[in-house]
């Protein structure tokens, strides 16, 4: 028998890994969550962003928590996410699903968010295990009160639970050390330098 080409053989070996990963994630039902379960977490996020600071506004807040969660579902139809993050990030990769890395929840998201105009609210992208070797970099959406720095701010990560909208102040996620994307894009454009740096002296 010939031995099965190499391309061919990482292809059926990627398959495999898939329909593994596949039994593994299972094969979730649509995210229709409840209505009255719905709006009890509606009201919840909105207390939350309202306890950010007195100056937040209160139908801001509740123009937020609204929009965070229901945008966060409508973003996991329109991924068609099935399975786990990390399994749907895998089928991305491939290019079998077309987007639903966390850098499109967090843009997504904090987009629509800012749609919204908010005077008493910031919203920021943060970014997490950049320089872990061990985990992957992900990104989120932190709302603050205006004026506030991120590490003040609650975080809003739909990617975590497949559009279930995850949400805890900043510190609080002890799971992510979380970053301005500003200060991680300035630390890789210094890296990129240093490495060109490096290779011009030799």
């Amino acid at each position: 028998m010939k031995p099965m080409p190499r391309s061919s053989a990482l292809t059926a070996i990627t398959m495999l890994c898939l329909l593994l990963l596949q039994a593994c994630a299972g094969n979730p039902a649509r995210l229709e969550i409840p209505a009255s379960v719905e709006q009890h977490r509606i009201a919840d996020l909105d207390r939350a962003i309202l306890s950010l600071g007195e100056n937040v506004d209160a139908d801001e807040a509740s123009r937020a928590a609204r929009v965070a969660i229901d945008y966060s579902l409508q973003l996991a139809r329109e991924y068609d996410v099935s399975g786990s993050p990390l399994f749907h990030n895998l089928m991305v990769n491939l290019g079998i699903k077309s987007r639903g890395l966390c850098k499109d929840w967090t843009r997504d998201l904090g987009n629509r968010l800012r749609q919204e105009n908010f005077r008493s609210l910031d919203i920021h992208w943060a970014i997490a295990n950049y320089e872990s070797y061990f985990r992957l970099e992900h990104s989120t959406v932190v709302i603050s009160a205006r004026g506030d720095a991120l590490q003040q701010g609650l975080v809003l990560d739909p990617w975590r639970n497949s559009g279930i909208l995850y949400w805890a102040r900043t510190p609080d996620d002890t799971d992510y050390d979380w970053r301005p994307q500003a200060e991680i894009y300035a630390l890789k454009e210094q890296r990129a330098e240093a490495r060109t740096s490096r290779g011009v002296l030799h």
